[in-house]
């Protein structure tokens, strides 16, 4: 390797239990950038709030080289985020990025890191993404930000990367706007990963795939669903809307899933209702409206019935204390 300076320096801030998988997809990516080049093209060090230690959600432990200090001129910063993201995203941090982001740093996140950016009000007017499991707290917390439901988004000098194995999509667009397409080409084969994606595709699979069927009026129905939690449709009109009758509709759900339509749609509901516990400050009577319940009894009792326990239990459960 020679000893032409970098292009870049990416300060990657690992948040307490922060998830491996992108930060290693991140660093890896950019080492083989570097491979490709024959120089060091990109360095990277390790941040942290106490600049000694951190602890990924799987329990390995890493060594930080640094803790909140000023960045260089050519410098990046990616907030790696994972679990109970609440909680890590602390003051310091929030102080740190601001101050960083006044500079006008770059500055980006991985996975639910994307909580943190918005919470220091860097994604005002821009462009975000977050893991898709993270997609309805988020929305329900910060209604004003553009959220894309993306593997990653560049705008201006911020991007977001949902987690996952994204972060190599986000690092070879990167690759390829810094050096060539060539690049980010010969480090996607090194890599072994043939289907780079871009800012327009999509995180999850296909209905039909996820669902294991492949039916186009089954895929419309289940798509109208999950986009109308809030105001949930009724089977009849979901039946009009792709042409059948509600009879028919319900024969289709139960041959393919095994559910009537209306217990699908409740254990969609549902799905949500309990994302929004576990992830959100928010009131119980406030997740049952944003979940289409307008009885907290009639919430409670669907609840326990999916998951054998009530919403206020389950919330008690996730602070430590039984309420």
């Amino acid at each position: 390797m020679s000893n032409q300076a970098p292009l870049k320096r990416f300060v990657f801030l690992l948040l307490d239990e922060f998830s491996q998988l992108p930060f290693s997809c991140a660093v890896e990516t950019l080492r083989h950038a570097n491979r490709f080049c024959e120089y060091f093209a990109y360095d990277w060090i390790l941040a942290g709030s106490n600049g000694q230690f951190t602890t990924a959600s799987n329990g390995i432990e890493f060594k930080l080289d640094v803790g909140f200090e000023d960045t260089k001129r050519n410098d990046v910063i990616v907030v790696c985020g994972g679990l109970n993201i609440n909680k890590h995203t602390t003051q310091p941090v929030l102080n740190w990025l601001r101050k960083e982001a006044r500079r006008g740093t770059q500055i980006g996140s991985i996975c639910t890191a994307t909580y943190t950016l918005a919470r220091a009000g860097l994604l005002d007017g821009k462009r975000s993404t977050i893991h898709w499991e993270n997609l309805d707290s988020f929305e329900e917390e910060f209604p004003d930000i553009d959220l894309q439901k993306t593997v990653f988004t560049m705008d201006g000098n911020r991007f977001t990367a949902a987690g996952g194995v994204s972060p190599i999509d986000l690092m070879l667009s990167i690759i390829s706007k810094d050096i060539s397409q060539d690049a980010a080409n010969w480090v996607a084969d090194q890599m072994i990963y043939n289907s780079a994606r871009t800012e327009k595709d999509g995180q999850r699979l296909s209905i039909p795939t996820r669902i294991g069927v492949r039916h186009p009026k089954l895929a419309n129905v289940i798509k109208m669903m999950e986009e109308n939690i809030e105001e949930p449709i009724s089977p009849s009109l979901l039946a009009q809307e792709v042409g059948m009758s509600t009879r028919q509709l319900e024969r289709l759900f139960r041959r393919y899933l095994d559910r009537s339509p209306k217990r699908y749609y409740m254990e969609l509901r549902l799905q949500k209702a309990r994302n929004l516990l576990m992830q959100t400050d928010m009131s119980v009577i406030n997740v049952a409206l944003a979940c289409g319940f307008t009885s907290p009894s009639h919430f409670s009792k669907c609840y326990r019935s999916q998951y054998d326990t009530t919403p206020y239990r389950e919330r008690g459960i996730q602070n430590g204390e039984i309420l």
